[in-house]
């Protein structure tokens, strides 16, 4: 058996985050430029299964290791392979920063997936890669969305309802995003949770905080599909003013926000979880380097320029 590799996008949630998880529509698409990776080759004879995720220096046997996330999207694969554990190496890579709000867990999850499958014999199709990928993002997330999983498995941009085939959809015209990494991570599991326990508490006042973005969702969704992206940047900053009111915005986050429409973005939100994590800018292609330039005096780490066509 010779190496195989294989690879997975991280995503970008344009509106619709928390809502999405009460019923509410979100719209998201893959990060192309930002991928987790997973090569596997032939280990020693009866050493079993290996995984080394380099990028956080953890190596696990799998005869051995608790149930986390690594060990749990392997049992998934040879589960539904029907297989026996091989004696096999792993090794994980990413560039999709951890606990950002990109997808970073199912991305690995995926690419982890797609090679130990590939090399027992049992390729998987997007539809069943996306459900399995759920399964692990319950070990990151608690109560995921499912939107994470959608988009990366599919590796195409969706208009996602719980509960509901995603669907496609195609940008008539392109346009341009900016991604600031605050540096900050974005316990994501925790942000759920602190939604979870404001609707508990006051369930009128987050349900109609929730339908308010689910509008937002749909005008943003006909407003790609018919080109008139220069609608979406003001939808961003009312989903993200929402999502302030939800609480799971930051005063870094705020802060970049406001920094990115000053500079000539178009409108500017936070992206994934909240409290941490990346802030996403809508900007025409002429403006892009000075908005960038006031991400980063604003304090993002890293800001990242990426087309959705």
């Amino acid at each position: 058996m010779t190496a195989i590799e294989a690879s997975a996008p991280g995503k970008i949630i344009l509106l619709g985050e928390h809502a999405v998880v009460y019923g509410q529509p979100a719209l998201a698409v893959p990060l192309g430029s930002l991928r987790a990776t997973a090569r596997i080759v032939p280990g020693q004879p009866g050493a079993g299964l290996t995984i080394d995720a380099l990028d956080i220096g953890v190596r696990l046997s799998l005869a051995m290791a608790a149930m986390n996330a690594l060990s749990l999207t392997a049992r998934l694969v040879l589960e539904a392979a029907g297989a026996a554990e091989p004696d096999a190496e792993i090794e994980l890579h990413s560039t999709i920063p951890i606990a950002s709000g990109l997808g970073s867990g199912a991305a690995v999850a995926a690419a982890l997936a797609r090679a130990l499958g590939e090399y027992v014999g049992r390729s998987f199709s997007a539809a069943e890669l996306s459900d399995l990928v759920y399964e692990v993002e319950k070990v990151h997330h608690g109560t995921p969305s499912g939107i994470d999983n959608t988009v990366v498995c599919y590796e195409q941009p969706v208009y996602f309802l719980r509960g509901q085939p995603p669907r496609v959809f195609h940008a008539a015209r392109p346009f341009h995003l900016l991604v600031a990494d605050t540096g900050t991570p974005s316990p994501t599991r925790e942000t759920v949770g602190t939604v979870r326990a404001a609707w508990q508490r006051e369930p009128e006042r987050c349900e109609a905080l929730f339908t308010r973005i689910g509008d937002i969702v749909r005008t943003g969704y006909r407003a790609i599909e018919g080109g008139a992206n220069e609608k979406l940047g003001p939808l961003m900053s009312q989903n993200h003013a929402l999502l302030q009111e939800l609480g799971v915005s930051s005063a870094r986050l705020d802060a970049l926000a406001a920094a990115a429409v000053t500079a000539g973005a178009l409108g500017a939100k936070l992206s994934g979880g909240g409290g941490g994590g990346s802030l996403i800018a809508l900007v025409r292609a002429a403006d892009a380097a000075g908005v960038t330039a006031a991400l980063e005096s604003a304090g993002a780490v890293r800001v990242i320029h990426t087309t959705v066509s």
